[in-house]
């Protein structure tokens, strides 16, 4: 039984905490590939540490338990969990992706599982009759990002879930953005929610992973065997550093996402941006959906640098945000979609979904929010000098 009734403290107590054996609060790292075994058919639980670890095993167990499934797994990558999730599915079957999906997702779909019979359809996902009319009898699968990367556009994921029920579709949801601390897909009706592990989760720059959490027995069976049969796990090290960091979320989202409001009134107001994308301003669309199934708009923002500014010169002026892929890092970082994390995608897909040459986006870090927005403002300032 429990001792806690609260999130925040499922963050620190959840899923396998300590370890039985010798009593440590923190559970150890099993730092080993094999299992002594009593004799034939008799172990202790685990074999191999490929097909079961116990640190990865408490991690596994935290992830199902935060966001509400019956079963968990880590993988080595974000994409990694991607992969095996999409392994569900059979050549000549079809999976419906948001439109302006993550870069990596799009590319793993349409130069690797395509290559297998395995097609997709980009679609938007906000839009439930679009979404409807893009479901053909090939259909097997809706996946779905909430708010999306790198526009921020939210999708209804309870009515999404509804009308994959309807059709005996399976619903993934990728709740990296928002992490289960915020929004947590399976409560919503979702049959896997999955993140990029690397981002809020680890936290802090420094941590390469994927985890995926399943809503019942049945598909996390399936999920075991993929997992086991392909062996992109993650490591007992990277697991504990995980947990690790897990522990800190709660504390950590609240400061991203309080910075992340001032931002977003601090670049509205600025004259280099044009647009702001951010799904807490009540006048995005989406904003009342997002605040019923997220609680809040997060800390990625994304914006378009004005037609007389030079966007080479902008982000070669910051100083404390650093130009980098990745985000949900304690840091505050900044990257061009159209040449870095979406330039996997075809310019003629990125124009026909809204991801323009001059968007930025921004992950809001947990720094003194007044050095970050002097940073970007100084930076927005002289973009106008060399734009001529």
């Amino acid at each position: 039984m429990r001792a806690y009734r609260h999130f925040g403290s499922a963050l620190i107590h959840g899923g396998i905490y300590g370890d039985g054996a010798t009593g440590a609060v923190n559970t150890p790292i099993y730092q080993t590939s094999t299992f002594m075994q009593e004799g034939l058919g008799k172990h202790k639980g685990y074999e191999y540490s490929r097909t079961g670890n116990p640190t990865r095993a408490a991690l596994e167990s935290l992830i199902a338990e935060l966001e509400g499934g019956a079963a968990g797994f880590a993988f080595a990558s974000g994409m990694a969990a991607v992969t095996a999730v999409l392994a569900l599915f059979n050549a000549g079957e079809r999976v419906i992706v948001t439109s302006n999906v993550y870069g990596g997702t799009y590319r793993v779909l349409d130069k690797i599982f395509r290559r297998f019979g395995l097609t997709y359809t980009l679609a938007d996902t906000s839009d439930l009759a679009a979404l409807e009319d893009a479901i053909t009898s090939d259909v097997r699968a809706v996946m779905v990002e909430s708010p999306a990367n790198p526009l921020l556009t939210v999708t209804d994921i309870a009515a999404v879930s509804r009308l994959c029920k309807r059709r005996g579709l399976c619903l993934i949801v990728d709740n990296t953005f928002m992490t289960p601390y915020f929004q947590r897909p399976i409560e919503l009706g979702a049959d896997i929610a999955l993140h990029s592990a690397t981002k809020y989760l680890g936290g802090h720059s420094d941590i390469i992973a994927g985890l995926v959490a399943a809503r019942d027995a049945e598909l996390a069976e399936r999920l075991h065997f993929i997992q086991n049969a392909t062996g992109g796990i993650l490591q007992p090290f990277d697991s504990f550093l995980l947990i690790r960091s897990i522990k800190t979320l709660g504390v950590r989202m609240e400061r991203h996402a309080e910075n992340a409001v001032a931002a977003v009134d601090f670049l509205r107001a600025h004259r280099a941006v044009d647009k702001v994308y951010y799904p807490g301003l009540p006048q995005a669309p989406g904003y009342e959906i997002n605040k019923r199934q997220a609680g809040c708009g997060g800390a990625m923002i994304a914006f378009e640098l004005a037609a007389d500014r030079a966007l080479r010169v902008f982000f070669e002026s910051l100083r404390l945000v650093a130009l980098a892929e990745s985000l949900g890092g304690v840091e505050s970082l900044v990257c061009h979609p159209a040449s870095m994390t979406h330039a996997s995608m075809p310019e003629e897909i990125r124009e026909k979904v809204g991801i323009s040459d001059r968007l930025v986006r921004l992950s809001v870090g947990i720094e003194d929010i007044r050095d970050i927005l002097d940073d970007i403002g100084q930076a927005l300032d002289r973009s106008g000098v060399s734009a001529s």
